[in-house]
């Protein structure tokens, strides 16, 4: 089997890199930083964002894990220590009675920006956020091609199931287990009074829907695409919609998503 780490680069995510390379090597299994199997994330959920970014291009022949250095990660399985028992687990010599391991699929969303520079297409695991660098943010949406509202405020959030437990979770959007194919639309501080109207809650969009968002005045605008903040000043619109493809992670053991809500905010 191939493999790439991708680390935080903090000090103890490096040691533990470096370990990783040392029993995975004791295994037979192949360092391959171009095509690898399996990408190992270790740090955090910012970590696990870099590296799928970084293979965003194979992600339909690469399945992550990850190895949380901190507190526990949403897509993190695995805890400093347990790391002999990923490998082992990896390589195929851990004991035969143990759970074979099983691929989960994520929805992602994809994006189409148009810009009067020119268009782009991304895609995003988390979210992405669309906000006003000196000012308050004007812009139509749109659902399925008919105008729904008229918004003002600091931006909008659009986040993926996955997603929905990180800036949407902090903004009043609702948890939707990642295996649902959907994304959910959050207003960050809109305006509402008798002059400016928005709905004012989050909405959930199925994967044969898609929204747009209209810049309709001059404005400097900020898109954050997961971890990639890209200034704009000359924004039309962005389309989004779920995306055909998914991000693949390997589960070597159960841990049920509502577990990682309640370690996460309640525990």
């Amino acid at each position: 089997m191939r493999y790439y780490v991708l680390d935080r680069g903090d000090p103890l995510s490096v040691e533990l890199s470096q370990t990783f390379h040392k029993l995975a090597a004791e295994q037979g299994l192949e360092l391959d930083a171009k095509s690898p199997d399996i990408v190992v994330s270790i740090g955090g959920d910012g970590t696990m964002l870099h590296a799928f970014h970084t293979f965003i291009d194979q992600i339909s022949s690469i399945a992550f894990v990850g190895i949380h250095t901190g507190h526990l990660g949403f897509y993190a399985d695995w805890k400093a220590d347990e790391i002999p028992e990923l490998v082992q687990m990896m390589s195929g010599h851990s004991d035969p009675g143990l759970l074979r391991p099983r691929i989960v699929r994520y929805p992602l969303i994809e994006l189409e920006l148009q810009k009067k520079s020119g268009a782009s297409s991304h895609i995003c695991l988390n979210e992405f956020t669309l906000k006003g660098v000196d000012g308050t943010v004007v812009a139509q949406v749109d659902i399925n091609d008919q105008m729904f509202e008229m918004f003002r405020g600091d931006g909008i959030c659009v986040s993926t199931p996955s997603g929905s437990t990180a800036y949407n979770k902090s903004l009043g959007g609702a948890m939707i287990h990642p295996t649902i194919e959907a994304l959910q639309i959050t207003e960050i501080a809109s305006i509402n009074n008798r002059v400016f109207r928005t709905l004012g809650s989050p909405l959930v969009l199925p994967k044969h829907h898609h929204c747009d968002i209209y810049s309709r005045k001059e404005q400097n605008l900020l898109l954050t695409i997961d971890h990639v903040n890209l200034p704009m000043n000359d924004m039309v619109s962005v389309r989004c919609q779920v995306s055909d493809r998914k991000i693949s992670f390997v589960r070597y053991r159960p841990f049920p998503f509502w577990n990682r809500v309640r370690n996460a905010f309640l525990d």
